[in-house]
C-alpha cells in the first residue's frame, strides 16, 4: 500500500475558512451594535420641545450664529442656506440621529463615499453615494493626490455637503427655520450696540476678510459707503460672505470687483486650452487658427470642475469646442 506525503504548506479548511469567519465576526458586531441604538432610541425617544429649545439656545451663541448661515450668488441673487456647522448643531441636539460620512472603497485614483443621516426612533434614512477623484485644481491642469492626508482633506471637504444636505432632509423643516431666524437675532444684536462697538466689530471683519484677498476699499466699493458708515444689516451681509468663502461655496471675484485669484481652477482650465498646440499663423495673417478638439484629459478635468460646482455646463458648452458625445456627456451632469 502506498502512502502520500502531506504537503506542509497545503492550506487546511481552517486557514481558508479563516478571513470569512472573521468578516462574519465583523458584520455581526455592526448588526448588534445597530440594534443596540435602535432599541435606545424606542426606549429613550426624543422629547421634540426640549430639543427645540436646546437648538434655538445653541443659535444664541455668537460663534455658531457667525458661521451658521452660508450664502453665494446665483442669477443674479444670493442664495443662502444653512452651514454644515448648523446641520451638526441640529443633529446633536435633536437627538436619537447617527450621521456620518465614511468611505466605502478607494481604488484607481478615486474613493466611493457614502454620506448618510439616519434617524433611528423612526427609522427615517437619507444616503448620498458619490465618488471622489484623487485630483486637485492646479496651475495648468489637475494634481493627482498621493498624500493620504490631502485624500482624507478632499474626501471630508466634499463628503460635508452631502452630509448637510442628507441631516437637513430629516431634520423637520420648521426647526430648520426657527434655528435660522435664531443665529439672524444672534447676529444683528452681536454687531454692536454703540458705534465705537460697531466700528470695532467692522475693523475685526475686515481683519479676516484679508484672509482671502479683499481689502477694505473693495468692501467700501461692494455698499459705496465707508466702513464707518457699513449699517448693521451689511455686517450680517459679511459675515455669510466670509462663511460661505471659507465653505468653498464662492470665490472672492463673485462678490467683489478684485481680480480672479491666481490658484483658480477656472483660470487654470483657461491657460490648459490657450496652451494647447495650434497651427502657427504668419505675423502679418489676421485669421484665428481653428479650435482644436480638446483632449480626453482636459475633458475629464471639465467634467470634475462641473461637478464639483466651480465651473457651469454652459460655460463649458459656450467656450470649448466638444464632440457630439462629450455634449451629452456635459449635458448629464
Amino acid at each position: 500500500m502506498s502512502q502520500t506525503v502531506k504537503n506542509p504548506f497545503q492550506q487546511t479548511a481552517v486557514s481558508e475558512a479563516l478571513p470569512n469567519t472573521m468578516t462574519e465576526v465583523k458584520s455581526q458586531r455592526e448588526a448588534s451594535e445597530i440594534q443596540a441604538m435602535v432599541v435606545m432610541a424606542k426606549q429613550f425617544p426624543r422629547n421634540q420641545i426640549q430639543a427645540a429649545d436646546r437648538i434655538l439656545n445653541a443659535c444664541t451663541r455668537q460663534t455658531l450664529a457667525d458661521s451658521a448661515v452660508y450664502s453665494y450668488p446665483r442669477g443674479g441673487q444670493n442664495v443662502e442656506g444653512p452651514s454644515i456647522r448648523l446641520a451638526e448643531v441640529l443633529a446633536q441636539n435633536w437627538g436619537n440621529l447617527d450621521f456620518g460620512i465614511r468611505e466605502l472603497s478607494q481604488e484607481n485614483g478615486v474613493s466611493t463615499v457614502e454620506a448618510y443621516a439616519w434617524d433611528l426612533e423612526t427609522n427615517v434614512r437619507q444616503a448620498k453615494v458619490f465618488q471622489v477623484a484623487h485630483k486637485r485644481m492646479a496651475k495648468g491642469g489637475t494634481k493627482t493626490l498621493t498624500d493620504p492626508r490631502d485624500i482624507y482633506e478632499m474626501v471630508a471637504n466634499q463628503g460635508s455637503r452631502r452630509l448637510r444636505a442628507c441631516i437637513l432632509s430629516i431634520i423637520p423643516g420648521d426647526i430648520v427655520e426657527a434655528a435660522l431666524s435664531q443665529c439672524s437675532i444672534t447676529q444683528a444684536a452681536s454687531v454692536g450696540a454703540t458705534p465705537e462697538e460697531i466700528k470695532e466689530t467692522i475693523r475685526k471683519l475686515t481683519a479676516t476678510m484679508e484672509k482671502f484677498g479683499i481689502t477694505a476699499e473693495n468692501i467700501q466699493d461692494r455698499y459705496q459707503c465707508r466702513l464707518e458708515a457699513i449699517r448693521p444689516a451689511q455686517i450680517v451681509e459679511l459675515r455669510k460672505i466670509y462663511t460661505s468663502l471659507k465653505d468653498g461655496m464662492s470665490k472672492p471675484s463673485d462678490w467683489f470687483a478684485i481680480q480672479e485669484v491666481k490658484k483658480s481652477s477656472a483660470q487654470d482650465l483657461n491657460a490648459m486650452v490657450e496652451a494647447q498646440p495650434v497651427k502657427k499663423a504668419e505675423p502679418e495673417s489676421v485669421e484665428e487658427a481653428p479650435k482644436e478638439t480638446i483632449s480626453d484629459e482636459l475633458f475629464e478635468t471639465l467634467v470634475y470642475a462641473i461637478s464639483t460646482g466651480e465651473k457651469e455646463v454652459s460655460e463649458v458648452l459656450e467656450n470649448y469646442n466638444l464632440t457630439d458625445e462629450q455634449k451629452a456627456e456635459i449635458n448629464a451632469l
